[in-house]
């Protein structure tokens, strides 16, 4: 499974009400960290498919969904599991720090 562009028309659907964990990245286009961690999100949707959903957000195309989860700086990784976030992180991080957000 690829990575899902999350909007804020499919937000519920895709992110509040999934039954398996989400990871969404909130990115820009224009943001030299994000293509760095970019990779590193589509190697995981690969990996993880069926597992946990992986998520993407434009901020400049969703600013709603960056104001409404108060992410100031970009990448910002938040990881939902019933509708909740449950965990977050900042900034680049290496794979296993990553997954280790939506670990049990």
């Amino acid at each position: 499974m690829s990575e899902v562009i999350i909007t804020k028309d499919n937000f519920e659907a895709e992110v509040l009400q999934s039954d398996i964990p989400v990871l969404v990245d909130f990115w820009a286009s224009w943001c030299g960290p994000c293509k760095m961690l970019s990779p590193i999100i589509a190697q995981i949707a690969e990996e993880q498919a069926g597992k946990v959903k992986v998520g993407k957000v434009n901020v400049d195309e969703q600013p709603e969904l960056a104001a409404q989860f108060r992410v100031m700086s970009i990448p910002t990784l938040l990881v939902f599991k019933n509708g909740e976030v449950v965990n977050q992180s900042l900034g680049v991080q290496p794979k296993e720090q990553v997954e280790a957000l939506f670990a049990d």
